[in-house]
């Protein structure tokens, strides 16, 4: 690439935020092959630089830097690929995966390069403990990379790290080229008997957008949700849970074109190969090299504890939901009638409905009170800034900053549903907080989630189920911007073990659930009344209603997800369903019809980074119920133990063990009877 070039692509301006406007496909693969042919240049003229005795200041720092660069060029490519999804940007994208794979391989297996971080461990350079730890995981890495395996092994690695990162990339397109795909066009007023004005309203909209009269509805959730839970016409339940349940699968109204099954099948048998290359016996266990939890009869005990505390109370609940619907005329309860009828069981028991709560969560006064609870919490302050370069009209750019005035940190908030657009909420990476001698970043993060746009020009009204994803979220970023680490390895969530990540965002959305929080995020979006203290109590009442079924719908995928892992047997294949029919006799009190294909949209673990490790989540609610109990004995906004909270968990990123971390906070072991009383589960 010639001078010119380089300086004409977007992805390779390292002095500000990424120029949204101006990246297009074309230039995303000659960026990456410039970044990673320098890359590669430059590692090996720093090992002949440095020599048998390299100091920090002459291989890491510089190696952070180019390192960095190439996460930075990647970073607005992947994430426009899962918010602004089309053809050529796809194309581009998957050209560039399996080169990225090859050259993390190549480095995680580069001799030369492992011998000069093994020489710096253990000479006597006067390190910190960051620093340290910095050291400690990149040799971890190393042999996860298959450092210590012969030349032919070697190879196979690299050749399955490259398979999958192309399988993965592919099942999370058929998901959402079904989802794209699938719609449902209404015409007949009377079949929309039951839907809220607001679904109704989107499903107009969307109608007008595709130049269709009527309604349309889609399987992204704003519009899919709504359906389930109010929808009087029980056969058109059942289309919309057939189609959002058989997505990429060889069921239900779908291309079989996009069918994930035989996917899943190599995604399994290529992780349990790279699991036994690198000497474990399966990928479960290779799994827990980067997390807590210390075996995989550990996560299994755990799990199959919480669901013995959990099952007699789920067979309650849904005997319950089976009494009612059978009240209200229906005697054979499905699984597309249990939103449905514990919507009108949860109005019957506590006269409230999602709903209903709704006009008290306008998005504005939820976004302004999120940001006052954290700045009292932690002393910082919140500000939108127009001029920066975005993807869409709808998203915003705000800044974090200290009480002094400095900026700690930046943010994208892209709240909305739209057509190529990745489902779901998350927090993604667009830069990490790096300190060098000759560079100095701050933290920047996405934030995106899939609320219902706005209708009509009426204010976005949120339910309270999307104020605590919100909050969720927003706790993954504050983890990512308010670190004080220096190294990008190990800075904000980098480096952090995977089932401890979710901690300071589930730890965020208790305080969704607290008067003196809620009236800070909350209020009527005609009169900016707080929430009633009647409607407040309703909520409070209604909070625990159905948390068992919940809890256990979330072992089930968890022991079904380190399941398929831990017991893949090459002679016998993955077994899908044999196992998550063992789950489900096991934990599960809802049984999904047998043409259900959950597993085929399950991205979390196919395409995302949860593969035997959906676990997570029940794992870190455990801390992080387990730390807010200290807020509940304190106060709920109470500055001191929020600087603790802020010292010991947030600023610390992956510097130190996470175990390490939650005993300088709580002063002692994490315990789960916060969570079994949070959850609302009879210890």
């Amino acid at each position: 690439m010639n001078n010119q070039d380089r300086d004409a692509n977007p992805l390779l301006r390292f002095d500000t935020l990424p120029a949204f406007s101006q990246i297009r496909p074309e230039h995303v693969e000659p960026a990456i092959d410039y970044l990673l042919a320098r890359n590669r240049r430059e590692i090996e003229r720093l090992l002949d630089e440095v020599g048998e005795a390299p100091t920090w200041e002459q291989l890491i720092e510089p190696l952070e830097i180019i390192e960095d660069e190439l996460e930075r060029a990647w970073s607005p490519v992947s994430h426009l690929n899962s918010v602004m999804n089309s053809e050529a940007l796809r194309t581009a994208y998957n050209a560039c995966l399996p080169k990225l794979s090859q050259y993390g391989t190549e480095q995680g297996q580069n001799p030369r390069l492992y011998q000069a971080y093994k020489r710096l461990a253990e000479s006597d350079q006067p390190l910190d403990t960051a620093q340290r730890k910095v050291l400690e995981n990149a040799l971890r890495d190393f042999h996860l990379s298959g450092i210590d395996l012969p030349p032919d092994k070697q190879a196979r690695y690299r050749e399955i790290s490259q398979r999958l990162s192309q399988l993965t990339s592919r099942f999370a397109e058929n998901v959402l080229d079904c989802t794209n795909a699938w719609e449902k066009h209404i015409t007949d007023e009377k079949q929309l008997a039951g839907l809220p004005e607001s679904a109704r309203a989107l499903a107009a909209q969307t109608a007008r957008e595709r130049g269709k009269e009527g309604w349309v509805f889609t399987l992204d959730f704003p519009s899919y949700h709504p359906v389930m839970s109010y929808a009087d016409d029980r056969n058109l339940r059942r289309t919309f849970y057939e189609a959002y349940n058989t997505r990429a699968s060889d069921r239900g109204p779908h291309d079989p074109a996009h069918d994930n099954s035989a996917f899943m099948e190599e995604i399994l048998a290529l992780r349990h190969e790279l699991a036994q290359l690198l000497g474990f016996a399966n990928y479960a266990e290779r799994s827990l090299a980067t997390k807590m939890a210390r075996s995989t009869d550990e996560v299994v005990g755990f799990l199959h504890d919480l669901a013995a505390r959990s099952r007699p109370q789920a067979e309650r609940e849904l005997a319950e939901l089976r009494d009612f619907a059978a009240e209200q005329g229906c005697d054979d309860l499905q699984p597309w009638d249990i939103p449905y009828y514990s919507e009108k069981l949860r109005q019957a028991c506590y006269a409230i409905t999602q709903e209903e709560i709704k006009p008290w969560f306008p998005e504005h006064r939820v976004i302004a009170g999120m940001f006052e609870v954290v700045g009292r919490l932690y002393g910082v302050s919140f500000h939108e800034v127009d001029s920066v370069d975005v993807w869409h009209p709808d998203v915003k750019f705000y800044e974090i900053r200290d009480a002094d005035g400095t900026v700690r940190g930046q943010f994208y908030f892209d709240l909305y549903a739209r057509p190529d657009k990745r489902g779901g909420a998350w927090m993604d990476t667009c830069q990490s907080r790096m300190v060098t001698r000759e560079r100095a970043q701050i933290p920047v993060a996405y934030m995106t989630c899939n609320f219902t746009p706005p209708v009509d020009g009426k204010p976005v009204l949120l339910t309270h189920d999307e104020v605590e994803t919100l909050f969720h979220e927003f706790g993954h970023g504050l983890h990512h911007m308010l670190t004080r680490v220096d190294h990008p390895e190990i800075s904000g969530i980098n480096g952090v073990a995977w089932d401890a990540v979710e901690l300071p965002s589930q730890f965020m959305e208790n305080f969704c659930w607290e008067r003196e929080a809620l009236d800070l995020i909350s209020g009527h979006y005609e009169t900016g009344e707080p929430i009633p203290q009647a409607l407040y109590e309703k909520m409070i009442a209604a909070k625990h209603f159905q948390s068992a079924m919940m809890m256990v719908r979330q072992l089930e995928f968890s022991l079904f997800d380190f399941r398929i892992h831990r017991e893949y047997d090459p002679e016998r294949g993955a077994r899908i369903d044999q196992i998550l029919e063992q789950v489900r006799d096991e934990v599960a009190v809802v049984r999904p019809p047998e043409w259900n294909r959950f597993a085929n949209s399950f991205t979390h673990i196919f395409a995302g980074g949860y593969a035997a490790g959906y676990y997570s989540y029940k794992w870190a609610e455990v801390l992080s119920a387990d730390a807010f109990s200290l807020f509940e004995e304190r106060g709920i906004l109470d500055r001191e133990t929020g600087q603790s909270f802020l010292r010991n968990i947030l600023e610390l990123g992956g510097s130190r063990d996470a175990a390490e971390l939650f005993r300088a906070f709580r002063g002692r072991e994490p315990k789960i009877d916060a969570l079994l009383r949070h959850s609302g589960i009879a210890a």
